[in-house]
């Protein structure tokens, strides 16, 4: 496969994971904002208190859809470790959301029903960032690739090395087919 086609076909293995990680994110978006309004408007709980509850059911609401849709095809030999890392990346990104709505609430008494949300809202996108990268590179590792082609470097190889590779490999295809060589320089 070309290096054009490997990139293009990343970029759709990507595309693909970002639109499943979406989906999930949605409904743990719905989720989250339902048991906030509920909360804020059913019981006397403060804003921010009832923000850090909804936002913990809707992780757990995006565990399950994570693990059995989005990343069912990832390594699922540590259970425990993975469960571990979710729920601190989760933790992390639930500091991120509800410190927006922190800030917004608090430092700016901004605490209408409507800023409410929407601060809850711009909180769960600045988190959901932070999350996706988090999810990806640290808690649904990649199952390691079959053994590649001589070709192809491993996953052990520094990015540099395979930069270098690929470079070497781009310059090769550009360069003439005939070799000219220089004439003999005479005495």
């Amino acid at each position: 496969m070309s290096e054009r086609g490997a990139l293009r076909a990343r970029l759709d293995l990507l595309a693909r994971e970002v639109a499943k990680f979406g989906a999930v994110g949605a409904v743990g978006l719905l989720v989250n904002i339902a048991v906030f309004n509920l909360l804020r408007h059913t019981t006397d709980l403060q804003v921010v208190r009832a923000s850090v509850l909804a936002t913990f059911v809707a992780i757990l609401c995006n565990y399950v859809g994570f693990r059995y849709w989005t990343y069912r095809d990832r390594d699922k030999t540590g259970r425990t470790r993975e469960l571990t890392l979710f729920l601190l990346f989760s933790a992390a990104g639930a500091v991120i959301e509800n410190g927006v709505l922190y800030l917004a609430t608090y430092g700016f008494d901004w605490n209408s029903p409507v800023q409410s949300n929407v601060f809850k809202i711009l909180g769960i996108g600045i988190a959901t960032l932070f999350r996706f990268w988090s999810y990806r590179t640290w808690v649904f590792k990649a199952l390691p690739a079959e053994a590649p082609p001589a070709e192809t470097p491993s996953a052990a190889t520094p990015p540099a090395e395979e930069a270098a590779r690929s470079a070497e490999r781009f310059l090769e295809q550009r360069r003439p087919a005939e070799t000219v060589e220089p004439d003999p320089v005479r005495h």
